[in-house]
């Protein structure tokens, strides 16, 4: 499954995809289909540094 380490972020975080989704501006619809396909480094490093933020 592409880009694991996110959703398991997101699920460890409690959020929802909504939630992140919100975070970065963008819609649920928009989150959900980028995540069907593996991100890039830095994108990946973006939405995990918007998830740790938001759950600390």
């Amino acid at each position: 499954m592409a880009n694991l380490d996110i959703r398991n972020a997101i699920k460890n975080a409690n959020l929802k995809h909504w939630q992140v989704a919100d975070l970065l501006n963008i819609s649920e619809a928009t989150l959900v289909r980028k995540l069907r396909k593996e991100l890039s480094v830095d994108e990946k490093e973006y939405i995990l540094r918007i998830i740790k933020f938001h759950n600390s």
